[in-house]
């Protein structure tokens, strides 16, 4: 976990005795919504279809078990007793009143969180692989230069008003779980063949209306330049990037438009004018950052406790352990992930009582930290192996232990028109009913790895893009409909799906995943082979028969 300093904490309060200045002033009427839609946006206020909603960001993923329970605090006391948890490692409150906010940050503060640029055109919330720091494998933690990054974007005078909104991913994996390919900026930390570890940098990532892949714009950033690498893209972005169209104003349409070869050029020229000035970080400063990280104390243990011998000889265990504990770093330990996505409930979602229960279950079982992955579920990533089997029992009991991480009714789904202003469709009952049809451990086992990603529209807040099957809604004659892509992936072999035909109506969709499944159980060379790898080795095409066979 990172401690915050005097600085931060001066900083969040500071903030919110601000934005409870602007909220007395729309509440009688000094403002206008108009005029308090920029102040409300850069607190990570939305108006939404039946009331204001409230994001708050979790820096790179990670939560101390004081955040989680503020978080279930707030949803019971302000909220309608839940929370969503989003794929930018975000939690957004759909109901709270204009009048309960400044009261509800308040009390967030306390611990240290707050919604600052989680909307808005500006940096948001900067994210990274929710198994940072314990995962087997990596150079270094990224957590620290995503907070080092965090620091620098905060408040930024000069990026607060960008011509789009602006994201960050960061990895230090050879698998890629924070999906940086789909970001305006995605680095990945390494170590290169002279020893040094810095950044590969892409730029120019992004779903939406035109999605794009990111593009390498240096295979190698020292950790000393990164700061003053990133300064540059942005400063050119700022420069270049289109203000008089909403739909080209993002950093990737920059890079299409100019190339990456002559968006590089400019960020290269404006990097040689800055890269030595007070943005080069000194590693004494790194390592001050890097000290505010402190670590478990972790016991020596052994890998294969008799406790968990012995859970296995249970099947429902054996399932859960299977899917949902991934190896660490340490000898004895593993990462849990606890699943969001209950049969027949909304994806991503987390009642108050469950975020407290996780909470006291973090500090009996991982050391008081909780992770939140961009799949929209929980881990706890520091849970010694022997304490595995008492540790599903209590997550059974709350609900959080359905052994589908990563099978096809693991949905990752935006709320959709059922709350969103924006949407065209729902989103919820769909990934609902999808649960429901796929509810068969046995046949989700017999599916094999397989995500499903949906979107209510074309703002792609479901990643439907990068979904093995994406569905992705959108409105024909006053109806909802539903296009549907397949091939789609976020990891390291990043790529956009492939639309397979017409869009169809809402009550086929669910019929259309069933029509796909059964054409890939049928095609696939061997069941060790998995949907992303027959849908690449065969195409879109017979899948595209299956479905419109009948239609």
């Amino acid at each position: 976990m990172y401690a915050y300093d005097e600085l931060d904490r001066t900083l969040v309060n500071e903030r919110v005795n601000e934005f409870r200045d602007q909220v007395a002033r729309r509440l009688s009427g000094e403002l206008t919504e108009d005029e308090f839609k920029s102040l409300r946006l850069m607190n990570g206020v939305y108006l939404q279809l039946h009331a204001y909603m409230l994001r708050i960001a979790i820096p790179y993923g990670t939560l101390s078990s004081a955040q989680l329970r503020a978080l279930a605090h707030v949803a019971r006391k302000y909220d309608r007793g839940y929370g969503h948890f989003t794929t930018r490692q975000n939690i957004q409150y759909n109901w709270i009143k204009l009048s309960d906010l400044p009261d509800a940050m308040a009390y967030l503060a306390k611990v240290g969180i707050h919604g600052m640029q989680t909307s808005g055109n500006c940096t948001r919330n900067i994210t990274s692989d929710q198994w940072a720091g314990v995962v087997p494998g990596e150079v270094e933690d990224p957590r620290i230069w995503a907070e080092i990054l965090r620091q620098y974007s905060t408040l930024h005078p000069e990026f607060s008003f960008l011509p789009r909104k602006f994201k960050f991913a960061i990895t230090a994996s050879d698998h890629d779980r924070a999906a940086i390919q789909i970001h305006d900026v995605g680095l990945r930390l390494y170590r290169n063949a002279q020893g040094e570890i810095g950044f590969r940098v892409l730029v120019g990532g992004g779903l939406g209306r035109t999605p794009f892949l990111g593009k390498v714009i240096s295979e190698f950033v020292s950790q000393r330049d990164i700061l003053s690498y990133v300064e540059a893209i942005l400063r050119v972005y700022n420069q270049y990037g289109r203000r008089d169209n909403i739909y080209k104003a993002r950093i990737k349409i920059l890079v299409h438009e100019l190339g990456i070869e002559k968006f590089k050029a400019e960020v290269e020229e404006e990097w040689q004018r800055i890269r030595d000035t007070a943005l080069a970080l000194d590693p004494a400063e790194v390592d001050d950052i890097r000290s505010r990280f402190t670590y478990p104390a972790y016991e020596r243990l052994s890998d294969a406790p008799d406790e968990l011998n012995k859970a296995l000889q249970d099947p429902a265990f054996k399932a859960w352990q299977r899917n949902s504990v991934a190896p660490h770093k340490m000898p004895g330990y593993s990462i849990v992930t606890l699943s969001l996505k209950p049969v027949g409930a909304p994806p991503g979602d987390a009642s108050a009582e469950q975020m407290d229960a996780i909470a006291d279950l973090a500090d009996q079982y991982s050391f008081g930290e909780i992770r939140v992955g961009h799949e929209q579920n929980l881990a706890l990533p520091h849970v010694a192996k022997r304490d595995l089997p008492a540790l599903w029992r209590a997550l059974d009991k709350i609900g959080v232990a359905t052994p589908n991480v990563n099978l096809i009714t693991d949905i990752i789904a935006c709320p959709g028109l059922d709350y969103c202003s924006l949407a065209n469709t729902r989103s919820i009952p769909v990934a609902q009913e999808l649960t429901r049809r796929f509810a068969n451990l046995d046949t989700a086992n017999l599916i094999g790895r397989l995500h499903i990603n949906i979107s209510g529209c074309i703002n792609a807040c479901g990643h439907h893009h990068v979904g093995h099957i994406g569905i992705l809604g959108v409105e024909k004659n006053d109806a909802e409909f539903y296009q549907i892509t397949i091939g789609g992936r976020a990891d390291e072999k990043a790529a956009l799906g492939h639309l397979i035909g017409p869009a169809v109506p809402y009550d086929q969709v669910c019929d259309v995943v069933e029509d796909i499944v059964e054409a890939y159980l049928a095609l696939r060379a061997n069941p060790d082979e998995l949907f992303i790898d027959t849908v690449k080795r065969l195409g879109a095409e017979p899948f595209k028969e299956r479905v419109y066979a009948t239609r």
